[in-house]
């Protein structure tokens, strides 16, 4: 019996060592696959850190780069965005753009000063959940100046003193338990913020003096408008505990760099010359062609970038056709160049000086002015060369032989050919209507045949108004009212 219990034992201990055996084979494939899901999870977690880099004046340039990286960023649900700045500041319009968008931003903020944070970008950092700088670099002088550098009035100065204290008040108040008290204090102290606007602002141990409050890194640190220092990015991402992170930057694409060489104001000025000539020369030239296709194509280039960067509306496109079709009808409708002529000549040049300015806020006319004064240049600069240039071009290609451009042949009288056409001359003392106003040229309608004609003293005559041939001279008709006779 014993060695039948111990043959049924050994049976069963090799049952249960197989089955645990198999067991593990399980346990260990199980446990594999779970890490080989944990490290794909965990790689797949790794902080994103988007960085941005505003290195330059701030302006149009900087605007549609910041924007473009946040709207990236969002893209790449990235889980913070660090702005590397070093700038001596530029357009407050721009900064005040810069500002909403980084306060508005779902996503973590935060900028390391690379130098320079002055004016405009001490606005901007100001906006920022975090602010880091180097040693050596400075945050502060955000009064607002001209473009020479002078003060602007106290309404500009007030305007900034509200926008950067808003924007400080805008990251709340720190609670502060000391002893048995608790003290609510700014994170960022408005008033101190303000400082660095106006200088007539006196605070005690920050800006006695009543200067304009520029911060050194240490002193930022001190009064709370700076949150560490650091030497380089990696170390601000280190001070804030992100590890294992990757970083990521925005990479214009090839439109974004088409876009982008075609709003250069040079080339815009190119755009402009290219229409202008066209234009001309289409007026010089019979029919349809190549001049007119040629400013077409301009226009198109001019307008689209513009459009598509937000700088041209509708009403700015509008308004250049507008301009056009004035213009034409002056040329082709309406005898002699008046007021029709005028205004489109204006429409279209507000267009195209509209076109290239960006979003602009009355608030600070300074901006606004100096923007608008460069546009002006361009357009104006460019349309004087545009012109001048196709009547020296016109004036070579249409005397040219060698060309056919125009007509080359002669008619001499001494072959039968006269210099005016003289079935007009036919039509003196013959009775007619005035098919548009005279004023004092038009056009009369005479025997159903279409004259151009001249009232004989140079006094307007209305359309629809009964006319009378008076005298034919150089191939020109004269023609007097028939007083109280209008035909409609």
């Amino acid at each position: 019996d014993r060695s039948v219990s111990r043959g049924l034992g050994d049976v069963y201990k090799r049952q249960i060592l197989k089955y645990i055996a198999m067991r593990w084979k399980w346990c260990f494939l199980i446990m594999l696959l779970g890490f080989t899901v944990l490290e794909g999870m965990a790689e797949e977690k790794r902080p994103l850190v988007f960085k941005v880099d505003v290195k330059d004046e701030i302006g149009p340039e900087i605007w549609r780069l910041v924007k473009k990286s946040f709207e990236k960023a969002e893209q790449e649900k990235a889980d913070y965005i660090l702005i590397d700045m070093n700038t001596y500041g530029g357009m407050v319009v721009y900064a005040d753009s810069l500002r909403s968008l980084i306060l508005n931003s779902s996503r973590p903020v935060w900028v390391f000063i690379n130098n320079n944070a002055a004016s405009a970008g001490a606005l901007i950092a100001i906006a920022c959940d975090k602010i880091y700088m180097r040693e050596g670099a400075n945050i502060g002088a955000a009064t607002v100046v001209n473009q020479t550098g002078e003060a602007m009035p106290d309404k500009y100065q007030s305007y900034m003193r509200s926008m950067i204290r808003s924007t400080a008040q805008a990251h709340g108040k720190d609670t502060i338990v000391e002893g048995r008290d608790t003290i609510y204090r700014w994170k960022r102290d408005p008033h101190i913020a303000e400082a660095m606007v106006d200088q007539t602002i006196t605070i005690a141990g920050v800006s006695d003096s009543g200067k304009v409050v520029t911060f050194t890194p240490h002193e930022a640190v001190k009064y709370g408008f700076c949150d560490g220092i650091a030497d380089k990015v990696e170390e601000v991402l280190q001070e804030e505990g992100v590890e294992h992170y990757t970083i990521s930057t925005y990479t214009p694409t090839a439109m974004d760099k088409i876009i982008g060489f075609l709003i250069n104001p040079f080339v815009r000025g190119l755009f402009i010359m290219v229409i202008i000539g066209g234009i001309y020369f289409e007026l010089q030239t019979p029919g349809i062609g190549f001049p007119l296709a040629a400013a077409a194509v301009a226009c198109l280039l001019y307008f689209a970038p513009l459009y598509l960067e937000g700088f041209a509306g509708y009403w700015e496109i509008i308004l250049f056709v507008i301009g056009v079709l004035l213009l034409l009808l002056e040329i082709f409708v309406i005898p002699g160049f008046g007021v029709t002529g005028i205004a489109g000549i204006i429409c279209i040049i507000m267009a195209l000086v509209m076109a290239g300015i960006d979003e602009f806020s009355f608030e600070f006319m300074g901006d606004f002015v100096g923007t608008l004064l460069k546009s002006l240049l361009v357009v104006v600069v460019s349309s004087l060369l545009g012109l001048g240039l196709s009547l020296w071009l016109g004036g070579k290609l249409f005397a040219s032989r060698r060309w056919a451009f125009a007509l080359q042949a002669e008619q001499r009288p001494e072959e039968g050919y006269v210099g005016v056409d003289m079935t007009a001359a036919r039509e003196i003392e013959k009775i007619g209507v005035a098919l548009t106003d005279l004023r004092p040229s038009g056009k009369v309608i005479i025997n159903e045949e279409v004259y151009d004609a001249m009232t004989e003293q140079g006094e307007y005559i209305q359309k629809g108004s009964t006319i009378k041939v008076v005298k034919y001279q150089a191939g020109q008709l004269y023609v007097l009212e028939e007083k109280g006779k209008i035909t409609h």
